[in-house]
């Protein structure tokens, strides 16, 4: 027995569609404008790659390239606009010293801080009736979704 109305999956997967379109949409909008806020001569792709970089530790460039699905040249230009800034530091890989790895400046690591700080208390205000478990639950299905796009990313990258 169910607690609710029948749900029509194929329709369930039209409007899933449509909001996450219109959340990425969203997403792009933001990006460039939090990227405004970070540094006004950075723009919104290289926003997202100082938050990676952020994230996950040091990186080479060809680990941005695989992990965010850009070209080469791109990666490359958005890279040296981040060093150019001041905002991402170049070091030798210590497994591979010909190499070099990626990671957020001081300033940049700073900046980067306090725009998410602002953006998580926009969230906050946004979503401020919201219960707490509700935006836990959304938080968790999102990881879900997430962890599947980065498995596939994973497998189409091995193929």
């Amino acid at each position: 027995m169910t607690d609710g109305p029948a749900v029509d999956g194929h329709q369930a997967f039209v409007r899933l569609e449509r909001e996450i379109a219109l959340l990425l949409r969203r997403a792009r909008a933001i990006s460039t404008r939090l990227a405004g806020e970070l540094h006004p001569e950075l723009d919104g792709a290289a926003y997202g790659l100082l938050a990676l970089l952020q994230d996950t530790g040091p990186l080479r460039a060809s680990d941005l390239v695989a992990r965010l699905g850009l070209d080469k040249s791109t990666v490359s230009r958005q890279v040296s606009n981040l060093v150019d800034l001041g905002l991402v530091d170049r070091a030798a890989d210590p497994v591979d010293g010909r190499a070099q790895v990626l990671t957020p400046s001081a300033e940049g690591a700073e900046r980067l801080e306090r725009v998410r700080q602002s953006r998580r208390a926009r969230w906050e205000a946004d979503m401020s009736d919201w219960p707490a478990e509700d935006v836990a639950r959304l938080a968790e299905l999102l990881g879900r979704l997430n962890r599947i796009g980065e498995a596939r990313d994973a497998e189409e990258q091995g193929s």
